[in-house]
């Protein structure tokens, strides 16, 4: 394993603590897209050659976890929106 360090004169970036609210805010994100890819249709089963009832049961873990890719590579921007939300109403209630 090598150890690499910062050229003389620069710190190296100290990692952030992940916010609870935007991660909420994430999962809400999620939630969101998970429910409209399934009216969308994806996970339904086919006609033929479908997997039964083993790919209805498991088709929402699909959706899951595809929603959760697309709200990791930026998403629609319901993350952000919620977050702002989230942290105002946050705000008030510690001020308040």
């Amino acid at each position: 394993m090598t150890l690499s360090l910062p050229p003389l004169g620069q710190t190296a970036a100290v990692p952030q603590k992940p916010n609870p609210l935007r991660a909420k805010a994430a999962e809400l994100e999620t939630a969101f897209l998970a429910e409209m890819l399934g009216h969308a249709g994806l996970g339904a089963a086919r006609d033929s050659f479908g997997g039964g009832i083993g790919e209805e049961q498991f088709a929402s873990f699909l959706r899951n976890e595809q929603a959760a890719a697309m709200v990791k590579a930026g998403g629609i921007g319901l993350t952000e929106a919620l977050f702002q939300v989230l942290a105002r109403v946050d705000g008030g209630a510690q001020n308040g």
